[in-house]
């Protein structure tokens, strides 16, 4: 049941599948999703070996190389697939979108928790790196190609490299609505915080001036 759930919640929000069938007949995501529940089961029952010959054999199937420790919830929409890697202690919430080309990976230094928790409704675009043991808060969007090295507060947009949060106050950015072209600039809020400055210190300057042409009249 759990599987046609997540079969339909990919249906409805990608605009290219025409119906479930086509979902649980053609797409690789939802392979992908649909072995690694299998080798996820045998980890936990501590069939370790066979869960990861699993989750090989998912690799080579599907392009996507998920380890039989991940905990993954209901709903995941993995778009196309290739690429991506999800690490031994990484944890995805509820109906979440990721896109080829991304990792949940550790950094190499940490022992234990060692991959990142994505929260609730999360997108997570292309080629995006989130690397090490935090938290990816409910409603966030990571933009394409970006590597993100710490925590993330719920609600927001992370962009860059590394990945810089750009707040988006009280504006949720669902995961469903798939949009990774209306995201925030911080290179050029930047650069409009620098012109808004320089205009007020080219105003001062004008203002000393003024003041001293005339001192030297008086």
């Amino acid at each position: 049941m759990s599987l046609w759930s997540d079969a339909r919640s990919i249906a409805k929000r990608d605009p290219a599948a025409k119906n479930i069938l086509e979902v649980i007949f053609l797409y690789s995501g939802f392979h992908a999703l649909v072995i690694h529940r299998g080798a996820h089961w045998l980890y936990r029952h501590k069939c370790f070996f066979l869960a990861r010959l699993l989750s090989q054999l998912n690799r080579f199937l599907t392009g996507v190389e998920i380890h039989p420790g991940a905990k993954i919830g209901k709903g995941l929409f993995i778009d196309h697939g290739m690429g991506i890697v999800i690490g031994e202690t990484a944890q995805i919430g509820d109906n979440c979108t990721i896109y080829h080309g991304v990792t949940l990976g550790g950094t190499g230094k940490d022992i234990g928790k060692r991959h990142p928790t994505i929260g609730d409704n999360v997108l997570i675009g292309t080629g995006a790196k989130i690397l090490g043991p935090f938290e990816v808060g409910d409603n966030s969007m990571i933009g394409a190609n970006s590597v993100v090295l710490n925590a993330i507060d719920p609600e927001s947009t992370v962009i860059g490299i590394p990945g810089r949060p750009i707040k988006q106050t009280g504006e949720r950015i669902p995961s469903v609505d798939l949009d990774q072209i209306n995201l925030p600039d911080p290179v050029k809020q930047e650069l409009n915080n620098l012109d808004g400055k320089i205009a007020c210190l080219e105003e001062r300057i004008e203002q000393m001036q003024k003041a001293l042409a005339e001192k030297q009249k008086a």
